[in-house]
């Protein structure tokens, strides 16, 4: 890894995890459902689909999920947090490198995010030992599909400003027909 990217990685590791603090101190009374957050730093795992190899957006995500615990939650939290992220960067970045073309970027983040419900939900049903909890699956979906489709017009809107004022850092040729 050049000095360049490590200089990049870690930019994107403090915007992610200020977005997560950030997100952390919202207070959010219209959402009555425990565990439903808006995910802010997801649109950093976006950006990241385009501007880090593979393992790099790995390493990126799991240090924000560790260090993110460090801030508030524990090591329950870095389970959650890392399994839900390390499933949805997963989906996202196999559609986006495999489907490019067919799905667009918003459809995408909002795969992320169901993906990242249904792999929280699984560690709980694990850890709680009962399928009882299934029943709470359809609000997560449904909340965590609005959020990832407001993160996905956001990463997108981003994404193409950052591209047409020639800032867009070293992104990946065959990604571009998602920014259309």
């Amino acid at each position: 890894m050049t000095t360049k990217q490590l200089i990049r990685l870690g930019l994107c590791l403090s915007l992610s995890l200020a977005l997560h603090l950030v997100e952390q101190m919202l207070p959010l009374p219209a959402l009555p459902f425990p565990g439903v957050k808006l995910g802010f730093a997801n649109l950093i795992n976006l950006a990241a689909l385009f501007w880090f190899p593979f393992g790099q957006s790995v390493l990126l995500i799991l240090l924000r999920c560790l260090l993110a615990s460090f801030f508030g939650g524990g090591f329950s939290a870095f389970l959650f947090s890392s399994s839900g992220a390390l499933l949805s960067f997963g989906v996202m970045w196999w559609l986006a490198n495999r489907f490019a073309p067919s799905f667009s970027l918003p459809a995408i983040s909002v795969a992320g995010a169901v993906a990242h419900n249904v792999a929280q939900m699984m560690l709980s049903m694990l850890l709680m030992q009962t399928f009882g909890l299934l029943i709470y699956l359809p609000v997560l979906i449904l909340m965590g599909g609005i959020s990832g489709l407001a993160i996905g017009f956001t990463a997108l809107f981003l994404l193409r400003s950052l591209q047409k004022s020639g800032r867009m850092p070293n992104y990946k040729e065959q990604l571009l027909p998602l920014l259309r």
